[in-house]
């Protein structure tokens, strides 16, 4: 038997290097540094590792959110979380983050700091504003506060919105443009185009029976060829977007992609948001920064108002489609919610539910619900903001919709 405490020979200790040291040469003081970084120094981790410098400042931060309490502790006392209650000392604690992390995990532990900590009545004050990574997700706790937020503190929240909204739109616009003016197009076939209107991989494709061999050639006895989708409106788009809570994310990126089709001539959007009551915010598209604070985070749900709102304002269904954005929990009449949906679907409708419209995927949503749209042919799934073109480019053409495999 081996010795308790030894390795058997010819290997080394567990948690050493063959050379015998403990985390040896520079790989394993990193790594030692790294696991002190990870289990906060407490009395108990076991690393015996010292910070200094620029690791120490990091740790700070770390532990002010994730439990690490205050420098100086004694070993073994029971670590607990806080920033403090003022606004300047979460405003120094953001500015830190900042400067040791990148930012994708400053808005992770932002959003932590304001899940965990209850900061968000902080993010009232405008220092608080101009400290903070602005993403998505601020900006829906930001509207969630809207009605609570003073004055002195709306123009700040008002330009952090736009900073989010104006990335968002630079990223996803050109896309979302040129798949559904494709799409558009080609959704416009007529038979007698337009010389520079013909498709021809589609004309010679319907026409290679006329191939004539001696000649080299196709003769096309029917051409085929796009609609100028442009030169007027060719599909009516309307968007109808649940406003609880928990679809904050989808609010935003909805409310971009609502006024990046509404510049777009050959559709005419509609966008209506909805609990349990219902709001046209369509004058508005122009400024998706004023569609979101049209907006109102949180109360209930009424889907089958909302359906029946957006059913009354449909004047061409067979050029139609409807989105609906919402995790399907149901506050009104289920039954008539579902009648809606087959009704519009019978009428030509194309209609699409959307369980969220984030990069996030599927939240808690009513599996009941998804499955008895599914049975009418109107499949609930995630969508990200990157598959949103795909997915309307295939309801403009009356095509299978490109569902994600992963879909709950």
């Amino acid at each position: 038997m081996t010795p308790q405490g030894t390795a058997p020979e010819g290997t080394a200790p567990e948690g050493t290097t063959p050379e015998g040291t403990a985390f040896g040469g520079a790989a394993g003081s990193e790594r030692l540094r790294r696991w002190r970084l990870v289990l906060g120094g407490d009395g108990a981790d076991g690393t015996g590792c010292a910070l200094g410098g620029r690791d120490a400042a990091m740790d700070g931060a770390l532990a002010s959110l994730y439990g690490g309490g205050r420098a100086g502790q004694e070993r073994g006392q029971r670590r607990t979380a806080g920033l403090g209650a003022s606004a300047p000392s979460v405003a120094r604690w953001l500015g830190d983050i900042r400067t040791y992390f990148p930012s994708s995990v400053v808005q992770v532990m932002q959003r932590d700091a304001i899940d965990r900590l209850g900061l968000s009545a902080l993010l009232l004050e405008p220092e608080m504003l101009e400290a903070v990574e602005a993403d998505v997700h601020l900006v829906g706790t930001l509207l969630s506060l809207n009605k609570a937020m003073p004055e002195t503190t709306k123009e700040t929240a008002r330009a952090v919105v736009r900073k989010v909204v104006e990335d968002l739109e630079k990223r996803l616009a050109t896309r979302t443009r040129a798949t559904l003016t494709g799409a558009l197009d080609r959704s416009a076939r007529v038979s007698r185009p337009r010389h520079r209107d013909i498709d021809w991989n589609r004309t010679i494709a319907a026409n290679l029976k006329n191939y004539l061999p001696e000649y080299g050639t196709v003769v096309p006895e029917r051409l085929i060829g796009y609609g100028r989708a442009s030169q007027a409106v060719k599909k009516d788009v309307i968007l109808c977007i649940d406003q609880s809570g928990s679809m904050a994310a989808s609010v935003v990126y909805a409310s971009v992609f609502g006024a990046v089709l509404a510049s777009m001539r050959s559709i005419s959007t509609r966008l209506v948001v909805f609990d349990t009551s219902v709001v046209d915010l369509t004058d508005q598209l122009d400024d998706p920064v004023e569609v979101l604070f049209g907006t109102q985070l949180g109360g209930g749900t009424d889907i089958n108002r909302a359906l029946a709102y957006c059913q009354a304002h449909i004047a061409r269904p067979a050029d139609t489609v409807v989105v609906l954005i919402s995790d399907l929990y149901e506050g009104g009449i289920r039954d008539e919610m579902l009648k809606r949906v087959a009704a519009m679907k019978a009428s030509g409708v194309q209609f699409v539910t959307l369980l969220a419209l984030s990069d996030e995927g599927a939240p808690a949503y009513d599996h009941e619900h998804a499955a008895a749209l599914g049975a009418l042919g109107a499949p609930a799934f995630a969508c990200t903001p990157d598959l949103f073109p795909d997915v309307m480019a295939a309801a403009i053409e009356r095509r299978p919709l490109p569902i994600p495999d992963d879909r709950a």
